[in-house]
């Protein structure tokens, strides 16, 4: 019964992600990814990356923060004692 119900909770697990646009969203192609470090299941932000700094001035860029794989690998692994999310500024 504890394989099916880990099973279950690694398959059926969500991800989540948004996107923030600011100015007129990305212009191009150039990204910048960081991660986001949080505890106690997110609740706690240890490190949290700064979009605004990651555009580098841009007036125009897309700001994309998720869950990866990885992300929710590390989650599981730790018992969502550590959360992190990875956050891609696009300008």
């Amino acid at each position: 019964m504890f394989s099916v119900a880990f099973a279950a909770s690694v398959l059926l697990t969500s991800c989540f992600s948004y996107t923030s646009v600011v100015g007129n969203g990305a212009q191009g192609n150039s990204k910048v990814t960081q991660w986001n470090h949080y505890v106690i299941g997110g609740l706690a932000p240890v490190g949290v990356s700064d979009s605004k700094a990651m555009a580098a001035g841009a007036k125009d860029y897309t700001v994309f923060t998720r869950q990866t794989f990885v992300n929710g690998l590390i989650n599981v692994i730790t018992f969502g004692l550590y959360t992190p999310t990875t956050t891609t500024v696009t300008k």
